[in-house]
C-alpha cells in the first residue's frame, strides 16, 4: 500500500535506497500479518517519513510487474492528510530522508522514480478518483497461536 499525502500542491515523498540504488517513492510498504490494509498505510507513512496522516479516500488498485524483482504487484492507493510531524523520529532502514516536491519535480525524477505507480496514483488523485475507505473489509480471525 501507498499513500498520497498532498499539501497544496506539493506531495509527500520519500528519497530511499533500493536495489543498490537511491529511489524516490510515496510512503509504502508491505502488510504484516494480522494488519488491515488502512493501519498498515498510517504504519508506514510513520516509519518512513514521521508523519502522522489520516487517511480520507482508497485511490484505487494498481496492478504491475516490478522491474527490480519480477514479481507481481498489487498496491492499493491512499489519499492521505498530513496531522504532524516528528522531526526526531528515526526513519525505516534504506529511507535517507522525506521531502515534498511538486508533481512536476516528481515527473522530472523519471527513471529514479521506485515504480511508474508513483504517477500513476498522483495522477488519479489529481483527477478526482476517490473511493470510500468502507469500500475496504478488514476480517482479522483469529490472532496466532489461537484456538479457532
Amino acid at each position: 500500500m501507498a499513500c498520497v499525502v498532498a499539501d497544496g500542491d506539493r506531495y509527500l515523498m520519500v528519497e530511499e535506497e533500493a536495489c543498490g540504488r537511491l529511489a524516490y517513492n510515496q510512503p509504502a510498504g508491505h502488510l504484516e500479518d494480522h494488519e488491515s490494509l488502512t493501519d498498515a498505510a498510517l504504519r508506514e507513512t510513520l516509519e518512513e517519513t514521521g508523519w502522522t496522516v489520516e487517511l480520507q479516500h482508497l485511490i484505487g488498485v494498481q496492478q504491475w510487474r516490478s522491474t527490480e524483482h519480477g514479481d507481481g504487484v498489487v498496491r492499493f492507493s491512499f489519499a492521505a492528510r498530513a496531522l504532524s510531524h516528528d522531526p526526531a523520529r528515526p526513519l525505516d532502514t534504506g529511507i535517507r530522508r522525506a521531502l515534498w516536491l511538486t508533481r512536476a519535480e516528481i515527473a522530472a525524477l523519471g527513471d529514479r522514480l521506485r515504480s511508474p505507480l508513483v504517477l500513476l496514483s498522483i495522477d488519479a488523485w489529481l483527477a478526482g478518483q476517490r473511493l470510500p475507505l468502507r469500500a475496504l473489509d478488514y476480517l482479522p480471525g483469529n490472532p496466532p497461536d489461537t484456538p479457532a
